[in-house]
């Protein structure tokens, strides 16, 4: 178990279900769970604990920002869900109104903490977090296409009939629908995806067909699937959220597409979206600067330039 103290604000269906998850998972030995409705995150952490005997060494408990105090990680789910046909960025005043108020008491508490942005559009969110601190870039960062990118690996894994597990392939820029799949490079067991077909015997069964365009709406369109269907996603997001709080107490440094502020890597500037990057203890350490293909870092600057666009409009 990691004796990791981590606060989450915002007891609804996605902090409740990160929560369970980082205990489970043996990301957390203390969880605080912070939100405006304290009888339901009294609840929640009260439901969650009388689980803790099945796990080693961990608590939970409903508290206060005062409680956040020494802090490891602060995640920050608050915020409005998104509706049944609602974009993401559409959510981005109100929930920028609601960051605010939380960054003016939470940064007292846990000034040394590493802030997560989970609440969506978490790439506004993320610049508005940091434009309120003032806190190191390294410090605040987003999950950002981290979801999308297990999504697509689900996919190609259910293609290529492989584990989970062997499928390397990233999805960048926002987390919306300006999102793109860095397709130049994917790779299966090391193998690139462009080659894998033609290097399996003909004594295996081939991969499922498929289209890079179907595969790319899959990944776009699979939350509000999900929202449609059952008002909202849990699951996904509460494992991501927990794999990026491990590898912050990993002794090696972790590759994944968390949302950061980018300050001239592949020419793009005060704004906040996912290329992969390098996460530690110390939080973002640096973003990785791979080759894409021209077609690919056109659409990552237009989708810096969706947000931008956005943000340009956001009263701050």
């Amino acid at each position: 178990m990691m004796q990791k103290k981590v606060t989450i604000i915002g007891a609804g269906a996605v902090g409740a279900t990160t929560a369970f998850a980082l205990l489970t998972r043996g990301a957390a030995s203390e969880v605080v769970l912070i939100d405006v409705n304290t009888e339901k995150a009294l609840g929640e952490a009260l439901d969650i604990k009388q689980a803790t005997p099945f796990i080693d060494n961990c608590d939970i408990y409903a508290g206060s920002y005062a409680d956040a105090v020494g802090s490891d990680v602060v995640v920050i789910t608050s915020g409005v869900g998104r509706k049944p046909g609602q974009s993401r960025l559409e959510l981005v005043q109100t929930n920028v109104g609601i960051i605010k108020q939380i960054s003016q008491e939470i940064v007292k508490a846990a000034p040394n903490a590493i802030y997560i942005l989970v609440a969506n559009p978490v790439d506004i969110l993320t610049y508005a977090f940091l434009k309120y601190t003032g806190l190191p870039k390294s410090q605040v960062f987003g999950t950002g296409t981290v979801l999308d990118t297990i999504r697509l690996r689900t996919r190609l894994a259910e293609i290529y009939n492989v584990n989970k597990q062997q499928v390397h392939a990233n999805v960048l820029g926002e987390h919306g629908d300006t999102s793109f799949v860095a397709w130049s490079t994917a790779t299966i067991a090391g193998v690139p995806l462009c080659e894998f077909d033609s290097s399996i015997a003909s004594a295996y069964r081939l991969p499922n067909e498929y289209t890079r365009e179907d595969v790319e709406t899959y990944v776009r369109k699979s939350g509000g699937k999900i929202i449609a269907r059952k008002g909202c996603t849990v699951y996904g997001i509460g494992m991501t959220t927990t794999h990026i709080v491990k590898s912050l107490g990993g002794s090696a440094e972790t590759a994944m597409t968390v949302s950061s502020l980018h300050e001239g890597e592949y020419g793009i500037k005060d704004v906040c979206l996912s290329s992969l990057s390098l996460v530690d203890r110390t939080g973002v350490r640096s973003i990785l600067t791979q080759k894409l293909s021209d077609e690919e870092l056109k659409k990552l600057h237009a989708s810096a330039e969706a947000l931008k666009a956005v943000i340009k409009n956001v009263t701050f």
